[in-house]
């Protein structure tokens, strides 16, 4: 069997066009969450199978690429199950890993703290348009904010880097999680089947209410509380004020201040926002990981039919690593698909600096070779970027190439021309 040029299925080559957008984005987001108090971390690509099998990853923990154990550990002769083989695997989000880091570091960091983490996370998933096996994540966390003053500083923070990058008109979409489960409370679901309620109610807008109704009555649930959901579904679709029509008819299921802390955040961003976009309350909004336990958001982009990240409260998470419950809250950028977008549109990166080529005959050496460098070093301290390369028989061709590279000025070095 020969080598295989191709990369490996659900991972990819970057060519250096793109290379440039994904720093060029990269460092926009580094600089933007900077700006608002966020440390930038890093942790390791592998993490212990143990955390990565927590129940707290939902689907993905079954996306996992599992590392077998190495040397003498690895037994394959006495091994009785996975267990035996496995003991650690590639971190399929960045969540898990903080959460670990924060678990052994909290001592030596602030409170609450802020973190910006940026790097590749994998999932055995089946690849498609914008999903990839291997991808980067960008997330921003606070860790240690009890109030809602942590989601709105995630959601300005990541909204402005957007604005940024040349987006509007986006949505960011909101919900809470204790609102989904009292209204599945409500309709009388048992909370043991909460989540496949869940599922079938995050197709609302693929499939509407009829949709959800067949679905929930073809899962075998009851007619009296399908009937009574759909009731409730309907009552916010066509009610004035759908929030205080939550309040008023879940009564007892929801704290009012639930409601509050929606609202409260809904109207903070809209009067504070830096880029344009429109915070919309989603009542189907679910988010998949199950570690949520309060506010969830997502971001959805006209141009793309997807969401294009998303984040959420997660207050129980680090007490699973410490005994002790603390409040967090976070928000990932959809990384890949931003990036996708961006080289649909022909997004050119903005030059802040000057982009030169030295074409240079073959058969030039020695000392004339030496003051063209000595030039092209000159030019490099004063700020600009500059290439030296051979010129090519094709130099008209060479040129458009390099034209397509950004650079704009080119400085040609024939030999008998030359003169030092």
């Amino acid at each position: 069997m020969g080598l295989i040029k191709k990369p490996v299925t659900g991972m990819k080559d970057i060519l250096p066009s793109e290379m440039e957008v994904r720093e060029y984005v990269i460092r926009v987001i580094k600089e933007t969450y900077k700006k608002f108090g966020f440390q930038t971390i890093e942790t390791p690509s592998v993490e212990h199978i143990e955390n990565l099998n927590s129940k707290q990853g939902g689907e993905n923990e079954k996306l996992i690429f599992k590392i077998l154990k190495r040397g003498e550990k690895l037994n394959l002769e006495q091994a009785e199950s996975e267990t035996d083989l496995i003991d650690s695997g590639l971190r399929y989000d960045l969540t898990v890993p903080l959460v670990r880091y924060y678990s052994n570091n909290s001592s030596k960091l602030s409170t609450p703290f802020k973190a910006l983490q940026i790097g590749s996370v994998w999932r055995a998933d089946n690849p498609q348009k914008g999903r990839y096996r291997q991808f980067y994540q960008c997330d921003i966390d606070i860790l240690g904010e009890a109030s809602n003053l942590a989601e709105i500083e995630l959601i300005l923070a990541t909204t402005a880097t957007l604005g940024k990058l040349g987006f509007s008109g986006f949505e960011i979409r909101i919900n809470d999680r204790r609102i989904l489960k009292a209204m599945a409370s409500y309709s009388g679901f048992e909370e043991s089947c909460y989540d496949r309620v869940f599922i079938i109610l995050d197709k609302l807008d693929k499939i509407k209410l009829e949709g959800v109704e067949a679905e929930l009555l073809e899962s075998g649930f009851s007619k009296e509380s399908v009937e009574k959901y759909l009731t409730l579904l309907r009552g916010l679709e066509h009610a004035e004020n759908p929030l205080e029509f939550l309040t008023e008819t879940l009564g007892t299921e929801l704290e009012d201040s639930v409601t509050e802390h929606l609202k409260e955040i809904i109207d903070s961003v809209s009067q504070t926002k830096t880029a344009d976009f429109k915070m919309i309350w989603d009542v189907s909004l679910v988010r998949g990981m199950s570690y949520y336990t309060g506010t969830i958001f997502e971001i959805a982009i006209p141009q793309f039919h997807a969401s294009c990240g998303g984040g959420g409260r997660y207050d129980k998470m680090i007490g699973q690593f410490t005994g002790t419950d603390l409040p967090a809250c976070g928000f990932s950028i959809g990384f890949e698909r931003i990036i996708m977008l961006l080289m649909e549109q022909g997004f050119q990166v903005p030059q802040t600096e000057k982009k030169v080529t030295f074409l240079i005959e073959k058969g030039i050496a020695g000392e004339e070779l030496c003051k063209i460098i000595t030039d092209a070093q000159k030019e490099r301290e004063s700020g600009a970027q500059v290439s030296l390369m051979r010129m090519n028989k094709n130099k008209k061709f060479q040129i458009e190439q390099l034209e397509k590279e950004g650079y704009t000025e080119f400085k040609k070095f024939f030999k008998d021309s030359f003169k030092l």
